[in-house]
């Protein structure tokens, strides 16, 4: 049987295929117990891509061959004398390829990779089922860089391995290279830690997964980033929550109580490579006024977003609760500067109402059928990105004002008729903390318990070496007090509680004491009597908080309160702080790194009345 044949039955049956030198095991992976082989998936050494399935023609007639090619496209450490190449016609031409099935017998799969660093556009695929399941892209790079996934949890299954190039710019190309079944990798899996356990993920707070990358540190337009919050909507019992990667797809979780979440697949991508899908908002059209439903017993949910030119106003629709998403064949629906469209319906005008970002104002537009849009000529000045807008009770009586939130998190009340929106207050901040961004509200909460639930995104924190990036802050109930807004945490965060830890007495200066002693997670309530020239400092993991009885220090220095701290509520995660004083009247949001252990509180001046202080470790979202 000649070598090329001898691959392509590996391939197909597992059997495998020994390496001309032995595989040398990285210093930290397992002692070796049984002695086995590698199997040979794929090494690139035929003429042609006979038994692989071929879409396009972006990959050629068969693998790139001979040194002397090879050299003249740039393409280094590769093994032997072919590579699979996307290149060989320039950065135009797509398509796929895809191998034979073959059944996983070893715990990795190795790889080389080299080209553009476009995620599930120019990548190397591992499928299970049809599933994407394990992908891998270049680093902007035409050297082969060695990588593996761990495949353990498929072992026994059948899968291909599919190619991918669908990008026709800069870098629209991959190579690959030298695809082995091992147990003993040059190079391990980027992240070993398990899932949703990793040293610095959260464990109230919302972050996003991997789906099929294995990477450190993931940047805008990863797979693990997180930005802007995106079309929070209640809809069947079902708080949704969608949150940008950078314009690129729109992430998705589901949860029934707020606090524990389910993180599905993407919602929808951009269109094609580059387009956007940017920041907007999510109705559910009960009326099927858009017609996008064919039953009108199952009404569509709407998901509106800005391509990257800053002008497409499109919009996506689901029949099925969000589980599968259609980009609009009309889109756009609209186009008008700039971006970040809000929708919601006015029910005692019976008709659709978008707020629009653009020129530093909001554009109030309004639309009997969610597709076609009249501009009122009513702008809303001085605002700026991710506009939110919502009616609320005053003071929990009857009457109601419309509240208007802008990206940086400042709000402004006053009242709106459908067309325009009259300001009664002064722009006002929501939460004094440095990392409080592109905040939105759960829409269509009055078909649940009609709570008005707010949540942002924590702009600016630090994870090192972790598969995730940012996070979102905890969700927060909204009331108005005094045309002034109130936050603090839901109710349900209480289902999040591993145990109940109270002390009452007074703080004296000289002698510190400790709440709680290890890391991780934690609802501190403090009901406090802090007297003139007394200072209370609540140390979070070597982080100062520190009050006195007329301002809070959460790290960026002494910001007044409303009235006399009589209370603090906290929650204090593996990398974020959140602040609460007074019922909600002063919030304060930020991201930190601990650099000590244990919670302590210490009194410095006079004496500080702690009656009492109630401790709440708590448990991950993601345990069910």
């Amino acid at each position: 049987m000649k070598r090329r044949d001898l691959l392509r039955h590996s391939v197909a049956t597992g059997m495998g295929v020994a390496l001309s030198s032995a595989t040398t095991s990285p210093a930290d992976a397992q002692p070796e117990t049984v002695a086995t082989e590698d199997i040979v998936v794929a090494d690139f050494e035929g003429t042609d891509w006979s038994g692989w399935t071929v879409q396009g023609d972006a990959f050629g007639p068969g693998p790139v061959r001979g040194y002397a090619r090879l050299a003249s496209m740039d393409i280094a450490a590769f093994h032997g004398d072919g590579v699979a190449s996307s290149e060989s016609g320039g950065d135009g031409p797509t398509g796929t390829i895809t191998s034979l099935e073959f059944t996983l017998r070893r715990r990795y799969l190795a790889y080389g990779i080299g080209g553009g660093d476009y995620e599930y556009v120019t990548c190397l695929n591992l499928l299970v089922d049809g599933e994407v399941v394990r992908s891998a892209t270049g680093r902007t790079s035409d050297t082969l860089v060695p990588g593996s996934w761990d495949v353990a949890e498929f072992a026994g299954r059948r899968a291909r391995i599919q190619l991918v190039d669908t990008a026709t710019g800069d870098w629209g190309h991959v190579n690959a290279d030298h695809v082995v079944q091992t147990d003993h990798p040059d190079v391990l899996p980027a992240n070993t830690q398990p899932r949703y356990g990793e040293t610095w993920r959260p464990r109230a707070h919302f972050t996003a997964r991997q789906w099929a990358m294995n990477r450190l540190g993931p940047g805008q337009r990863q797979e693990g980033w997180l930005n802007d919050l995106n079309g929070l909507v209640f809809y069947d019992g079902e708080y949704h929550l969608f949150a940008q990667r950078w314009n690129k797809c729109w992430i998705h979780a589901v949860s029934r109580d707020l606090v524990h979440w389910t993180e599905l697949r993407p919602a929808f991508f951009e269109e094609s490579l580059g387009t956007g899908v940017q920041s907007g908002s999510v109705v559910v059209d009960y009326g099927n006024t858009s017609g996008l439903s064919p039953d009108p017993a199952t009404p569509p949910m709407v998901a509106f977003w800005s391509r990257n030119d800053n002008r497409s106003q499109c919009l996506s629709y689901s029949l099925d609760h969000g589980r599968t998403w259609r980009h609009h064949p009309g889109n756009p629906v609209l186009s008008m500067p700039e971006r970040d469209p809000k929708v919601f319906w006015y029910r005692p005008g019976g008709h659709w109402v978008m707020m629009l970002y653009g020129g530093g104002q909001y554009h109030i537009l309004t639309s009997p059928d969610l597709l076609h849009w009249t501009d009122t000529g009513n702008p809303v000045p001085d605002s700026y990105e991710c506009p939110d807008f919502f009616e609320l009770p005053v003071d929990a009586g009857p009457a109601t004002k419309w509240v208007l939130v802008r990206g940086n998190g400042f709000y402004s009340v006053g009242t709106f008729d459908g067309v325009r929106f009259t300001e009664e207050t002064a722009q006002l901040p929501a939460d004094l903390g440095p990392h409080f961004y592109a905040t939105q509200t759960w829409n269509n909460t009055e078909t649940g318990d009609g709570r008005r639930v707010q949540a942002a995104w924590m702009r600016g924190g630090s994870y090192p070496a972790m598969p995730f990036n940012q996070q979102v802050t905890f969700p927060c109930e909204l009331k108005l007090s005094a045309l002034r807004l109130t936050r603090r945490p839901v109710a349900e965060i209480s289902m999040l509680h591993a145990g109940t830890t109270t002390w009452s007495g007074a703080v004296r200066p000289g002698t510190p004491l400790t709440l709680a002693r290890d890391g991780g997670a934690f609802h501190l309530l403090l009901t406090l009597d802090v007297p003139a020239g007394a200072t209370l400092t609540v140390s979070l993991f070597g982080v100062p908080v520190t009050a006195t009885a007329q301002t809070i220090d959460g790290g960026t220095g002494p910001l007044p309160l409303t009235e006399p701290l009589r209370s603090l509520e906290i929650i204090v995660d593996r990398t974020s702080i959140e602040i609460f004083a007074n019922d909600g009247t002063f919030s304060f949001s930020r991201c930190f790194l601990p650099n000590a252990g244990g919670i302590t509180l210490a009194a410095a001046g006079r004496a500080v009345n702690v009656h009492p202080a109630v401790v709440h470790p708590l448990r991950s979202l993601w345990e069910k």
